[in-house]
């Protein structure tokens, strides 16, 4: 009987890095260690570096959910890592410990683990948008993540008419990215309230303390993530969305189902806030990285 393997599960993101280790079932075998992300290249890697030596003897392998673009053998980021450190996208991963190292894009891990796993268990085709710092999106077709020639199918970096006003970290006017991010909903803060220290967590704070003008901002957020989810749902046909990320707990889901199935052309979707949290992208790379092993293991059969 095959044993239950381990992995030291990481989720790295522009604001916080987060690992726990956890076995080939999804399930965490360890508290949730959370750190600030480093803002230069040294410290990033000096904090993992320091992480996996103290666990790797314990695991089968590292798992990582990275923000940027994952190439399709699961060992490097190709690209788009615009809120990480500069140098970021060019770590050798590989070279950080002598397990193997298996990457995912932090979208795509997130929403393997709410396919297997969470609120889109019973749906082989669906749509997971995980907002935070910015966007990801992940895309699950008849049973198979998306990934296309590269990695990057199912970026976040796609215009929605706004009249070329707010610039990308990817260098393009107009992103839903930048429109329908955590970061988007600070700069949106920052306007209305005409104060550049503002930002999302003061919407937050003002929308638990009946504040008219964070309410009216959080609606105008909300309204920009309904203005994607309308093409994203008509390209590729899901039977449900998932949304995750902490201001999903704030959002009305009810409404957003509601507003898609009136607008677009496909039959109805459901929308679903995810189930598996914060942790969704360190148990999906974990999953993806044990059917990675079992491939190895199986071509050296």
């Amino acid at each position: 009987m095959q044993k239950n393997k381990k992995f030291l599960a990481f989720d790295i993101g522009g604001t916080k890095i987060a690992c726990s280790i956890i076995d080939n079932q999804g399930d965490l075998l360890s508290p949730v260690h959370k750190f600030d992300t480093p803002k230069t290249l040294d410290g990033i890697l000096k904090l993992l570096k320091s992480l996996i030596s103290q666990h790797e003897e314990r695991v089968d392998a590292i798992a990582i959910a990275t923000a940027g673009v994952v190439s399709t053998d699961h060992k490097r980021i190709v690209s788009s890592v615009g809120n990480m450190a500069v140098g970021y996208k060019d770590i050798n991963f590989q070279s950080l410990s002598n397990k193997p190292v298996i990457l995912e894009n932090d979208a795509n891990a997130a929403a393997w683990a709410e396919y297997k796993l969470g609120s889109g268990k019973n749906h082989s085709n669906l749509l997971v948008i995980a907002i935070g710092t910015g966007v990801g999106l992940g895309v699950i077709i008849d049973g198979k993540l998306l990934k296309g020639k590269s990695g990057a199918a199912a970026e976040a970096h796609f215009p929605i008419n706004r009249g070329h006003i707010r610039r990308c970290t990817c260098g393009a006017y107009d992103c839903y990215e930048i429109y329908a991010s955590g970061t988007a909903l600070s700069l949106d803060a920052k306007s209305a309230y005409g104060d550049d220290s503002k930002n999302s967590f003061d919407v937050i704070k003002g929308i638990k303390e009946h504040d008219h003008i964070a309410i009216e901002i959080f609606d105008n957020w909300q309204n920009n993530v309904l203005a994607g989810l309308y093409g994203l749902v008509n390209l590729f046909d899901p039977e449900a969305v998932v949304l995750f990320g902490s201001l999903v707990e704030f959002m009305n889901i009810e409404k957003l189902e509601r507003e898609t199935n009136k607008t677009v052309i496909t039959p109805p979707i459901k929308v679903y806030r995810a189930k598996l949290g914060n942790n969704a992208a360190m148990i999906g790379v974990s999953l993806i990285a044990n059917e990675a092993l079992e491939q190895t293991s199986s071509m050296h059969n």
